[in-house]
């Protein structure tokens, strides 16, 4: 069966659905990016037709870290408005608090972890979990880092506007 992504083109403008994962350990946060890019972001990716927000991203995790993750709860659905590569984006991001397994190498701030995805190099590298810290990394979406030290104990819904560097 051919699979198929929540993304829709035109002309400059691009809708898309991504899920997401912010995972912690000992103070600091998982954070991954493409390589080309000059920002950072937590472990995800695309929605696919028919498949649950949960069910993305168990299948993101397995391809990109060949691991099992495990849910704790559901932070934020997201309407996220930004323009990225020439296009006003639209996307609706789903974020979940999860865990990574104790064998998923841990070294702060060292690249722990590369994969190819599709067309794009990917690293993985844990970062203390402070707003200053994750501010200067950029990391996006950026709101997160003014709530990563009180994340809601309860599903929120967000509408928010940004930039991305491009």
């Amino acid at each position: 069966m051919t699979r198929k992504t929540i993304r829709i083109k035109l002309a400059k403008r691009l809708f898309n659905m991504r899920i997401a994962g912010l995972a912690f350990r000992d103070g600091h946060v998982l954070v991954h990016r493409a390589t080309h890019e000059k920002f950072w972001t937590f472990p995800g990716g695309t929605a696919e037709v028919g498949e649950s927000s949960a069910d993305t991203l168990i299948r993101e995790m397995k391809e990109e870290t060949d691991c099992d993750v495990t849910f704790i709860r559901h932070l934020w659905t997201v309407e996220n408005f930004f323009s990225f590569e020439g296009r006003k984006w639209h996307e609706i991001g789903v974020y979940y608090l999860m865990q990574m397994p104790d064998h998923f190498p841990f070294r702060p701030e060292e690249i722990v972890h590369r994969v190819r995805d599709a067309k794009n190099d990917l690293e993985f590298k844990w970062v203390p979990a402070d707003k200053a810290r994750l501010e200067a990394l950029p990391l996006q979406p950026d709101f997160i880092p003014a709530r990563i030290a009180d994340l809601p104990l309860t599903s929120e819904h967000l509408i928010h506007r940004e930039s991305v560097p491009e």
